[in-house]
């Protein structure tokens, strides 16, 4: 929930007639919701010179914990004092919404849903503009943008990849991860690992074992499960039995005469 602070007092001496005023102060806050409302009479607070508010509870249901608050003022010189603003005003312990949180920092990964958007922001930092131009370039060069990947209006930036890089390797499929602490495995011994092609490849490759937790993802080099191609097992050797049949020798059969 969001904190509720209250109002700082001001150093000014107390209005005796704007403090006294509690029942015109009432009078104001019934007048603006109702008798049925408005509480008892919490207390004041002084604001400056010659200016007060008077906390009254509010006997809402949905209202626990907020209050009334009438500011009362007084001209110089004069008797009677003026109603400023009444309001509702949460307590310390009312029920309010939580802190307002921008769109872009609601959103969290794994959030996104199909049909959903996010957009990027024009200057985020994790990108930077790519190698679009190749009309007319050299084979060569054409061949190496393809390479590097740069044929797109934007690529990632040394920022983003590090971010990449960090996220990866702190995350599920790095090697502080407790399936990588109980093996003795690694990745980047194992058959199944296939290396990304650029140079986060140095560190990081995609698994092809469709048995282990990593399977499709991004892995650390020295991430490890117990899915790695050299966990093999020795198969004993099934002994050849003696043959069931006798393929050398034959025997005499007396067949009876089909006509007889």
């Amino acid at each position: 929930m969001t904190p509720v602070k209250s109002p700082e007092p001001v150093r000014a001496k107390p209005d005796a007639v704007c403090v006294a005023a509690v029942e015109p102060a009432r009078e104001a806050a019934v007048a603006e919701a109702g008798a049925a409302q408005v509480g008892e009479h919490l207390g004041h607070l002084v604001e400056g010179e010659r200016l007060v508010t008077h906390y009254f509870a509010s006997t809402h249901p949905g209202y626990r914990g907020w209050r009334w608050a009438v500011t009362l003022t007084r001209a110089a010189r004069a008797k009677a004092v003026t109603v400023n603003e009444v309001v509702m005003l949460p307590g310390g312990d009312a029920v309010v919404a939580p802190q307002w949180v921008p769109w872009s920092e609601r959103v969290q990964p794994g959030d996104l849903r199909p049909g959903d958007l996010f957009p990027t922001l024009p200057d985020d930092p994790r990108l930077e503009p790519g190698f679009t131009d190749t009309a007319g370039a050299p084979e060569d060069v054409l061949t190496v943008v393809e390479e590097l990947g740069l044929g797109r209006e934007r690529v990632l930036s040394p920022l983003g990849r590090e971010d990449a890089a960090d996220r990866w390797y702190s995350g599920e499929f790095g090697p502080t991860s407790a399936i990588a602490q109980a093996v003795p495995y690694k990745c980047h011994s194992c058959g199944y690992w296939i290396r990304l092609a650029d140079s986060l490849g140095q560190a990081f490759g995609v698994c092809a074992n469709e048995m282990a937790p990593g399977e499709a993802r991004v892995v650390a080099y020295d991430y490890g499960c117990g899915a790695h191609s050299d966990a093999t097992i020795d198969l004993p050797e099934v002994p050849t039995p003696e043959h069931a049949f006798d393929t050398t020798g034959y025997d005499t059969l007396q067949l009876a005469d089909p006509e007889a």
